[in-house]
């Protein structure tokens, strides 16, 4: 089984003033930081992030409410015909393709919801282990370091030990990429006379045992957001953790059936491509950069404008691959390295700024 992405290049990217030396030459050895600018950044005001995240999160909620109803109502028909997935088709076939089609647009929906809140939540120490459940864990099998901190437990009573996270085992069951969670038929959802690839259906006690849980962990996310009060050490350490990711998304891009096809290794990324997911999280880092360069420009104006610019170049970068992509044009694996090298190097030199930024204002940046 794979995982939707793991992130563990992010331990590493606080140590970015050795990756970035020209840029950020006497990092960490800057003694005229003053008492008084500290205590100014102590205070800014950071409502405009707090507020962008819980208004993803109420999004996230919403879209996950509505399939892990559908999850429910699936189960219940499974059921019903003792979980005769033939005889569930046979007897409610068009129902199910209804509810099936019905939580793929809500998974569509979700997906972004989260993607663009991303570099916040993930990027926040405290907040962290939601992505690593939602977005990013893996199973126990495939990475006992990095696997899901929860457990299915299946209405027949099976326990699934941390089978890896919600967003991909949502996905996967939903379109029909992972044997593992599908039923052991093979069904025609779409009754066009062909089973075409994902036309496997969920298996429906794995299924509602994943919504059950999604549900659980998105209400949790959105009284946490709720209750997040940021600061700027949250700010600046989100976008230094976040941004110089770019390597492993696109790699996650070149595994999947955007790039490889028929042959993908990745059986996640099959609702969008993995290039919408990095311009959706770009555009959150971006978001929180515009909440904190007015203290950047406090101490270098000409500086904050080049980082946001820099910034704003690689999601406008990102977003050009995307529709290049969405209009038919063909990439390669070896494009998704090149491009990939290119948004890597350009992410870290931003990190590296933002590092440079925190220590002229004596701001911590936190361990990931």
């Amino acid at each position: 089984m794979t995982t939707r992405f793991p992130r563990s290049t992010r331990l590493a990217v606080l140590a970015v003033c050795a990756l970035a030396p020209a840029l950020i030459a006497g990092c960490g050895d800057d003694d005229e930081t003053t008492t008084e600018s500290a205590a100014a950044t102590d205070t800014e005001d950071l409502t405009a992030v707090k507020d962008y995240l819980v208004d993803h999160a109420t999004d996230l909620d919403a879209q996950v409410d509505l399939l892990a109803t559908n999850a429910e109502e699936y189960y219940a028909l499974a059921e019903e015909t003792g979980f005769d997935y033939d005889k569930l088709m046979k007897e409610n076939g068009d129902e199910v393709q209804a509810l099936l089609e019905e939580s793929q647009e809500a998974f569509v929906v979700a997906n972004p919801a989260y993607e663009e809140m991303e570099g916040i939540v993930a990027g926040v120490p405290r907040l962290a282990h939601y992505d690593v459940d939602i977005d990013a864990g893996a199973s126990v099998e495939d990475d006992p370091e990095g696997a899901v901190s929860f457990s299915l437990e299946k209405p027949d009573g099976e326990t699934l030990k941390q089978p890896g996270n919600l967003f991909f085992l949502t996905e996967t069951a939903l379109y029909g990429t992972n044997p593992d969670l599908l039923a052991d038929v093979t069904q025609d959802v779409d009754g066009d006379g062909k089973v075409e690839f994902g036309e496997g259906i969920p298996d429906a006690e794995t299924y509602v045992a994943t919504l059950r849980e999604f549900q659980k962990q998105s209400e949790e996310l959105l009284a946490d957001s709720e209750a997040f009060e940021p600061t700027p050490s949250d700010a600046f350490t989100a976008i230094t953790i976040m941004t110089p990711t770019m390597s492993e998304y696109f790699e996650a891009w070149k595994n999947s059936r955007f790039i490889a096809g028929d042959d993908a290794e990745e059986q996640g990324f099959v609702a969008t491509s993995r290039l919408s997911d990095i311009a959706d999280i770009l555009t959150g880092i971006q978001f929180t950069y515009d909440e904190i360069e007015p203290m950047i420009a406090a101490e270098d104006e000409a500086q904050a404008e080049q980082t946001g610019q820099q910034l704003a170049d690689l999601l406008a970068f990102v977003e050009d691959l995307e529709t290049r992509e969405a209009e038919g044009e063909k990439f390669t694996g070896e494009d998704a390295d090149t491009l990939g090298s290119e948004a890597q190097a350009r992410a870290e030199e931003i990190a590296g700024q933002v590092t440079q930024a925190a220590e002229q204002l004596g701001i911590e940046l936190q361990d990931a």
